[in-house]
């Protein structure tokens, strides 16, 4: 029993020196060296685990889901605080990952992975969300809905992502929470003027 404890353990040590080290660097940047010294561990023990950088990254995406608080997947009753909730789950509860798709778009990995095609079908229901908001009157007709999640996706995460940008144009940092807590209701009214009521 202590044997198995004592693998968890280890895996979730290199998992979580993996996770710091994909997000920090990207996919093509992350080094197994850096990732076995920052676990403890010899490099060749992560190959023990995992056959891998792809496989790693993987083991690090699920567990990310894995450990994402309920309130994450709930959406919210009324579109108009979609975008909010959006950017409230992003900065909050995935700011590593969106940093990390960043790096993932810089880099073109064309790999396809579970991760990738899961954000991408995310995605595509995201913009379906927006269409069928359309259908019921809510999104004007005028509106593409698939431009609108592009927009709405943009909007929820270029803070996180041009964190420097955001402060010349603010003055404030994008983690400050008296940030967050503006943007947060400035995406709330500006869905008020997008969206019909």
């Amino acid at each position: 029993m202590g044997e198995i404890r004592n693998a968890e353990r280890t895996q979730k040590n290199i998992i979580e020196a993996a996770r710091k080290e994909f997000f920090d660097k990207g996919f093509k940047g992350a080094r197994i060296e850096a990732i076995a010294e920052n676990a403890g561990v010899k490099k060749q023990l992560i190959y023990h685990y995992f056959k891998g950088k792809a496989e790693l990254l993987e083991a690090v995406l699920a567990q990310s889901v894995t450990d994402e608080p309920e309130w994450v997947s709930r959406i919210p009753d009324h579109p108009l605080h979609i975008a909010e909730h959006r950017y409230k789950v992003n900065s909050q509860v995935r700011a590593d990952f969106i940093r990390f798709t960043a790096w993932e778009s810089l880099e073109s990995r064309t790999e396809q992975t579970s991760w990738n095609k899961g954000g991408e079908l995310a995605l595509q229901s995201y913009a379906a969300y927006w269409k069928k908001q359309q259908e019921k009157g809510i999104v004007p007709p005028d509106l593409e809905p698939e431009l609108l999640a592009l927009a709405i996706t943009a909007l929820t995460t270029y803070p996180i992502i041009f964190g420097s940008i955001a402060k010349i144009v603010t003055g404030f940092e994008s983690t400050d929470p008296e940030f967050q807590a503006r943007w947060s209701a400035f995406l709330t009214r500006l869905s008020g003027h997008l969206l019909t009521p």
